[in-house]
């Protein structure tokens, strides 16, 4: 049973590192795509605006989804189908395919990271459990990493079709491999069966969230903020290429080192504000440190534009994604500081959508600006608004604290006679 946990968490690991790799290989394919298909730079928004669409839908109604049908069903549903989305875009013949199966990919990928959390509460205890999340999301950055190189490699094997449909491949054995796994509810072992278990707490409504100040500053961060991602994600490859005049087969070999440093400071970001805890620090004051450093460093990012080397540029976009990282950890932290275990989730995923909606409002946007303009507004703007984000947290959210009460969820030992 023990073996069969972190297989589980392992298999999990690759869930979410083929989520990220799926996503990210139109960023790296669509320098060969646009050459064979004709597709402007607009277009391009519109068809990650496709995907932005269907995943932030999914982002809130995929873990209700796979509330209800449980971890290992939803998860297979749910990378079957984003697997499926990926081979369908090695046989796009034009924009409009590949708008279509864009969307389906989000379909997909939207109920990922809920069924990821879903399964690991499943079958770990709170004792192991932030170890084992831990090491699923960790999946996310490193296919990521692996993205580019991976890419490149395989359009110079397959053209940028095999890009597209190796890892969707690979993606329907993974969910072959996961419903061969055996499947039992690991809480129910050694469970005695006099011991009295605490009640479920209920959910806090949505209703109630809404009216909830603290959720408003949460989902506007996230609104603020992921279009930054999005770009990062989205449209390096291109600016690279076009701006820097750097070969397809060398974007594969630099675009990965950003998203080494975002998967490190991921982890980084979350030890040093427990270790700042340790040293007394409030939870306020560790989470708002971590992230006021986090804004700071996002500063560099107007600098990308100006410096000659590619190296230095590449170094930069590394220095920024690793500000990222610390940022996310923390704000996704501080969310379970406050929200607790009736409201994170609910949270999260609200946050998640509004996130997704903003990338996918601004996406055509960005398109509009590369294509009639430069690259040069969306840099500063990215150095812009992490700062502004800062602002918002210290002015709106005081203090971090428990709004739901935990402590009114702990039940008095019985003593059994």
């Amino acid at each position: 049973m023990n073996s069969t946990r972190w297989l589980i968490v392992m298999l999990l690991f690759v869930a979410t590192g083929l989520s990220f790799l799926d996503r990210q290989v139109l960023s790296i394919a669509i320098i060969k795509i646009q050459e064979e298909l004709s597709i402007s730079d607009v277009e391009y928004g519109m068809i990650n605006t496709s995907f932005l669409i269907s995943y932030a839908v999914m982002f809130t109604l995929g873990g209700w989804l796979i509330d209800k049908v449980g971890g290992k069903t939803g998860l297979a549903l749910s990378v079957g189908v984003w697997s499926i989305a990926n081979c369908l875009h090695g046989l796009v013949a034009n924009v409009t395919q590949l708008i279509a199966f864009r969307f389906l990919l989000g379909v997909g990928e939207g109920g990922c990271f809920p069924g990821a959390a879903k399964t690991v509460y499943e079958w770990f205890d709170k004792k192991e459990r932030a170890m084992a999340n831990g090491i699923a999301i960790g999946g996310a950055a490193i296919g990521a990493v692996i993205a580019p190189p991976l890419t490149i490699w395989l359009a110079d094997l397959y053209g940028w079709r095999g890009g597209f449909i190796v890892p969707g491949a690979i993606g329907l054995v993974w969910v072959v491999v996961w419903l061969l796994v055996p499947w039992k509810n690991k809480q129910k072992k050694n469970t005695p069966k006099l011991l009295p278990v605490a009640p479920k707490p209920n959910a806090v409504p949505f209703g109630k969230l809404l009216k909830n100040k603290e959720v408003w500053v949460f989902i506007a961060i996230r609104f603020l903020l992921d279009p930054v991602f999005y770009f990062l994600m989205f449209w390096i490859p291109k600016y690279l290429s076009e701006v820097r005049n750097v070969s397809f087969e060398r974007i594969g070999n630099l675009f990965w080192i950003p998203f080494l440093a975002l998967g490190v400071a991921n982890i980084i970001g979350g030890w040093l504000s427990d270790r700042l805890i340790k040293h007394d620090f409030s939870i306020n004051k560790a989470r708002k440190t971590i992230m006021g450093a986090a804004a700071a460093l996002t500063l560099v990012a107007p600098m990308i534009e100006w410096v000659d080397s590619v190296e230095v540029a590449i170094a930069l976009m590394s220095v920024f994604m690793f500000a990222h990282g610390f940022w996310i950890t923390n704000y996704i932290t501080a969310i379970s500081d406050m929200f607790g275990q009736r409201a994170t989730s609910s949270v999260v995923g609200l946050s998640g959508t509004a996130g997704a909606v903003a990338g996918l409002l601004l996406n055509p946007l960005m398109g509009l600006i590369i294509q009639n303009y430069s690259y040069r507004p969306l840099w500063i703007a990215s150095g812009m608004l992490y700062p502004l984000a800062f602002l918002l947290l210290v002015l709106a959210i005081p203090k971090i604290r428990a709004v739901y009460g935990e402590e009114s969820l702990i039940v008095e030992p019985i003593v059994l006679k």
